[in-house]
């Protein structure tokens, strides 16, 4: 208990002794406070009766001015007095306005009244412009306000001894001097630049006091960019989240209700659909669009935001006037849209040298190549200056597909094992891989063999034969390659098979052997080639049937 009650004790001994440290720290802020407000009280006294010193010597020197105007003869010293005039009386305004500034602590020109302004329509366009400026100058204000007095401060430093030394210039001249004319005008002379030594020595006052007041009340740098970030979400950027937001929700209404109408409208969902179905999807997104960017502009209305609101009305403007020029465009894409213009959709078009089927055609564009197995989604640019036609039932889309035995020009054979707009791959027998770019294969003249293919191997005789040649020869070695073909298993895809009399050449009868295969049999092309070759002679060996040779024949 006790140790419970001293501590207590020392805890209370703590909270006071904090409470009074926390009341000296106060009354010392409160203080200097004080003594800061004093000190700029008497500053600003001394400042104002510096400036009504100076509005009494440009009084004076004003009456004398116009005394001496009054009394002068000559028409140029009259000018030169005129022009000295409008000097001293545009000083004594300035001195004026600035007793009334220094007097009030505020601006007083925000009172002044503006010249009434006519009607002009190209003003009032440029004018949705000038909030986004004023607040660019504002939130560079201070920046600019402390540059300004920085370099007005420099000037006059510059300038006030130079002031100082034409005075003293002066003086010393009517202290040399025994001539008392000359003497009466060098001593006129003195008031005139004393007025503009103490004119700029008074401007020099209020712009450094200026410059140290709003040094006086700058914040660091970080603190002055968390209450920007602060004063932005709080004003400014709630705004833009809220018109957002909005937009957002609109698009989200908009696309529900598209949903709906999909779903009600008969024809909406076909395949291809009628001139006035896409005339209402056209008209319902411009209506969408129109109407997101109204909600914008009427959330910036509402909150009275008048630079997100003059900027949205130049945003849209600026997409008006991008439209002006791109209305040639526009109308041809929209022609597109509505299934009217040059390409249409179920019809052909050639895109990079292939052939493809249009199987949409809206903002983002779809085309189909059947035989490819492949698809491309195209910007509808992409359709501008094409021209579709419609399809032939039996055309083809090209000339393979995939896992098709091809023959090119160049003699490679293989099977496609891929295929696109962009490349195509060969694989030969043993597993050997060729790639061609699609315009190189097509220029190829593929020969495809998965569709069936016809041999005709040719085959000669002796002349010895030359009776039987046209008949029983060309009956045994037909019913000779049939059993052949049936032996080795490939009667199944067998389509044809004629054994003919060919030709009569210088040494042999020429026989030709057609042998018609599915489509399944190209693989094996060059193999059944050489068993046709094989069978032939298998069947002269059987029939003893000689097999003739050139013969060198020397006439003398």
């Amino acid at each position: 208990m006790t140790f419970y009650r001293v501590f207590m004790v020392l805890l209370l001994l703590f909270f006071s002794t904090f409470a009074n440290a926390q009341a000296v720290e106060t009354d010392l802020k409160e203080i200097s406070a004080a003594s800061v407000v004093q000190e700029k009280e008497s500053s600003s006294i001394k400042m104002l009766f510096s400036i009504a010193e100076l509005q009494k010597r440009l009084n004076s020197r004003i009456s004398e001015k116009r005394e001496r105007f009054e009394k002068s003869s000559s028409e140029a010293e009259k000018e030169t007095l005129k022009s000295e005039l409008t000097r001293l009386d545009k000083q004594l305004n300035a001195a004026i306005g600035d007793f009334e500034q220094i007097a009030t602590g505020i601006d007083t020109g925000l009172f002044a009244e503006k010249d009434r302004e006519e009607f002009d329509w190209q003003d009032e366009i440029l004018s949705l412009v000038k909030p986004g400026i004023k607040e660019i100058k504002r939130l560079t204000l201070k920046a600019r306000q402390k540059t300004k007095l920085k370099e007005e401060i420099s000037r006059y430093e510059t300038i006030l001894p130079v002031a100082h030394n034409a005075i003293e210039n002066i003086r010393l001249l009517v202290s040399k001097t025994s001539e008392k004319k000359l003497q009466r005008k060098l001593k006129g002379l003195l008031p005139e630049w004393k007025g503009v030594a103490g004119q700029i020595e008074n401007n020099y006052k209020i712009a450094a006091m200026q410059l140290a007041k709003m040094e006086q009340g700058e914040k660091p740098f970080v603190e002055t960019f968390q209450d920007s970030i602060k004063n932005f979400f709080r004003t400014r950027g709630l705004f833009l989240s809220i018109a957002v937001f909005a937009c957002l929700c609109v698009g989200f209404f908009f696309r529900l209700f598209y949903r709906l109408l999909v779903k009600f409208i008969p024809g909406y969902t076909s395949k291809y659909r009628s001139f006035y179905i896409r005339a209402f999807d056209l008209g319902f997104k411009l209506i969408a669009l129109i109407c997101t960017l109204s909600v914008t502009v009427l959330v910036f209305y509402l909150a009275e935001d008048w630079v997100l609101l003059s900027l949205t009305i130049i945003f849209i403007i600026g997409i008006v006037w991008a439209i002006k020029h791109t209305l040639p465009k526009l109308w041809h894409q929209s022609r597109l849209m509505l299934n009217i213009g040059a390409v249409r959709e179920g019809e052909r078009i050639l895109y990079h040298g292939l052939p493809w089927r249009v199987k949409e055609i809206n903002f983002f564009c779809k085309l189909a190549n059947p035989s490819l197995g492949i698809s491309l989604r195209l910007p509808i640019e992409e359709l501008l200056g094409k021209i579709s036609r419609p399809v032939n039932r039996d055309e083809p889309w090209f000339p393979c597909k995939r896992n098709d035995w091809v023959i090119l020009e160049d003699g490679i054979r293989g099977k496609v094992t891929n295929l696109s707009h962009e490349m195509v791959e060969l694989v030969q027998r043993g597993g050997a891989q060729k790639i061609y770019q699609t315009q190189d294969f097509l220029a190829q003249s593929p020969l495809n063999l998965s569709t069936g293919f016809r041999l005709k191997v040719l085959f000669g005789i002796n002349y010895d034969h030359q009776q039987e040649s046209t008949g029983s020869i060309l009956k045994i070695l037909h019913a000779y390659i049939q059993e052949q073909i049936i032996q080795e298993g490939y009667s199944d895809d067998l389509l044809n098979l004629r054994v003919e009399f060919n030709s009569a050449d210088d040494s042999s009868l020429g026989l030709v052997v057609i042998v018609d295969f599915t489509g399944k049999m190209a693989p094996l092309y060059q193999r059944l080639k050489r068993a046709i070759q094989r069978w032939c002679v298998d069947a002269c060996t059987e029939n003893e049937w000689n097999i003739p040779f050139p013969h060198l024949t020397i006439h003398s």
